[in-house]
């Protein structure tokens, strides 16, 4: 079946009254990468879309870590002790099981590591690239928060052009 022709009857499909009961996307789905944006089925069971794998991910507030790497000794797999400031960051999503994720986040003495929607993750991963990292014994400043932003934003600018 030709390209047009099979959209034009998923333009019918979706406009009947089964349309929407059998088609349950919500335009929130991730992009799948590769070879899986092209598979003409998926199967349900990817986290991204909402199938049977865990429904949130584990997010690492930065400032609020002090290094302890009590996470990084429970779950090795997911977590990892960033070099420059000694604090923890999540690498993989699924590199350990749920029940092992929740002992690290119960071992964290400043509970900086939470659950999080994954639809949000991706929103704090992006505010993380702006994160100004304190000096021990200094407190932040908003200002100071956002010059780095702005400097940040210049700079991604410049490689653009």
């Amino acid at each position: 079946m030709s390209d047009a022709a099979s959209s034009n009857s998923a333009d019918a499909f979706a406009g009947s009254e089964f349309g929407d009961t059998l088609n349950p996307r919500t335009g929130l789905e991730p992009e799948l990468g590769g070879f899986l944006r092209d598979a003409p089925e998926r199967s349900g069971l990817e986290p991204e879309l909402g199938g049977a794998f865990r429904q949130k991910g584990v997010y690492v507030d930065e400032i609020t870590c002090i290094g302890c790497k009590h996470c990084a000794h429970v779950a090795r797999n997911t977590f990892y002790i960033e070099p420059d400031y000694g604090r923890s960051r999540v690498v993989r999503q699924d590199g350990d099981s749920e029940e092992l994720l929740q002992e690290a986040i119960d071992t964290c003495p400043v509970d900086c590591i939470h659950w999080v929607d994954y639809t949000e993750l991706k929103h704090l991963e992006e505010e993380r690239v702006y994160q100004v990292m304190p000096i021990p014994g200094f407190p932040v400043d908003s200002a100071v928060v956002a010059t780095n932003r702005r400097r940040q934003k210049l700079k991604a600018r410049k490689r653009q052009s």
